[in-house]
């Protein structure tokens, strides 16, 4: 279940990440929860709608080098990792859009066992 190979990584502030997601969630669709995340060139797009066809844009500055990616998921799911984890940058690691994603803290060694890990599955929107 936990991603090995993650040719994608993000690296955000937490709280910037954790604001951003509280502000889309608030139009989100309140039966899915569901938000779509667009990973450009240093730049993380939030996108939140509902059936009342209104809908919520946030632009996150991240660190991120690779090709374009647009991933949906469960707010509430992310919200919940981003409120335990302590540290001031997350890494999120993603290889496509069907895949899960891991998060865990940005400061973690790569060549160590990290304490603690998140799994979060992706969802169709």
């Amino acid at each position: 279940v936990i991603p090995q190979v993650a040719g994608n990584v993000v690296s955000a502030s937490r709280d910037a990440l954790r604001h951003a997601l509280q502000r889309a969630a608030i139009l989100s669709n309140e039966k899915y929860r569901g938000v779509r995340l667009k990973l450009s060139a240093d730049t993380l797009e939030i996108t939140a709608n509902n059936p009342e066809q209104e809908q919520a844009e946030e632009v996150v500055a991240v660190q991120y080098a690779g090709a374009e990616l647009e991933i949906g998921f469960n707010v509430s799911y992310l919200l919940d990792v981003l409120s335990v984890l302590s540290q001031s940058n997350v890494r999120l690691s993603l290889s496509d859009e069907a895949s899960s994603a891991l998060l865990e803290h940005a400061e973690a060694p790569t060549d160590q066992e990290p304490e603690m890990l998140y799994v979060v599955m992706p969802m169709r929107l």
